[in-house]
């Protein structure tokens, strides 16, 4: 390919950290140049919480919006933050290898989720990392925070919070994981359905073999069939990005594992349920179906024994 991809971007510092890091890779493999297109979307200009403006789709609408309108040839979503329904004119063109999955905790004074003083406050906007204070330290007191991730640690410099919740793959991305003091293991503190993995999409017909080839250069397998996975365990029980619900995913000694929890708000209940499946082989088309297989079968229990309760669907309430 000769020219110019232009990539489509949130223009926060991590969103454009993270697309820089993605974007040489496909001008590598197109042997092209890369435009950058700073979109700015609803999730960054609100202040409100997240679940009060809707959740799902506010930090994807507008990117969608301008890749459908010719504005740029594919966009890069943190894909935790896209929504799970497949779009009619919109396709995931790659999933990138993902990065380091787990929450990190940013406290002052070295302080750990287990030494944390009684009391103390601790800045996150997401209703998950609410529910999981709650479950593992109902002493603690939970701020409903916004901000980029330089605003949310300087508010833990400045006193104001003692710690705050953020994804270690974003802090590695902006060069920030010193700030880290713990983190947090998938299997007492499972994150959001793609947490860590990005996802470029592009629309259903784009008639360029060379993006298409550097598109597949990129495209992690693996990576695809467990974000899948947890992704479908959001769609299958109809709650949003917002909803309190942590999933993890991963392929180990041939064995595509998962595992999703459902909390109530609080974080005073929770359910559980396992799975583990069997590729046929490592083709993405074998892979994808062992995901929808332990997705599938973790949903059914989930529902079986309430998990409807805890976490109603989207626009229920």
């Amino acid at each position: 390919m000769t020219g110019v991809i232009r990539v489509g971007t949130r223009g926060s510092a991590l969103a454009m950290a993270q697309t820089r890091q993605i974007s040489e890779r496909l001008a590598a493999a197109a042997k092209a140049e890369i435009e950058l297109v700073p979109i700015t979307t609803q999730g960054d200009t609100s202040r409100a919480s997240l679940a009060s403006i809707g959740g799902t789709g506010v930090f994807a609408a507008a990117l969608r919006e301008a890749l459908l309108a010719g504005e740029c040839d594919v966009v890069v979503h943190s894909l935790k933050d896209l929504p799970t329904a497949e779009h009619e004119g919109l396709r995931l063109g790659a999933v990138p290898k993902r990065a380091d999955a787990r929450d990190a905790l940013c406290a002052r004074d070295g302080f750990t989720l287990a030494t944390l003083p009684e009391g103390a406050r601790v800045g996150t906007g997401s209703p998950r990392r609410i529910a999981q204070l709650g479950a593992a330290r109902p002493d603690v007191v939970a701020v409903d925070l916004r901000g980029n991730v330089d605003t949310r640690l300087g508010m833990v410099e400045s006193g104001e919070l003692d710690a705050v919740l953020l994804a270690a793959a974003g802090l590695g991305r902006l060069g920030r994981s010193d700030a880290v003091t713990d983190l947090l293991p998938l299997g007492d503190w499972p994150t959001a359905p793609g947490q860590g993995a990005l996802a470029i999409e592009v629309r259903r017909e784009i008639g360029d073999r060379s993006l298409e080839r550097a598109l597949e250069a990129v495209d992690h397998k693996t990576t695809r069939a467990t974000v899948l996975a947890e992704r479908l365990v959001l769609a299958g029980l109809e709650a949003g990005c917002s909803a309190p619900i942590g999933a993890t995913a991963f392929m180990e000694d041939e064995l595509l594992f998962l595992t999703a929890t459902v909390y109530s708000a609080d974080g005073a209940r929770r359910l559980v349920s396992s799975h583990a499946a069997t590729p046929e082989s490592r083709s993405a088309a074998d892979l994808a179906d062992a995901a929808r297989d332990v997705a599938d079968r973790a949903v059914s229990e989930l529902l079986g024994n309430g998990a409807a309760e805890l976490a109603p669907p989207e626009g229920s309430q």
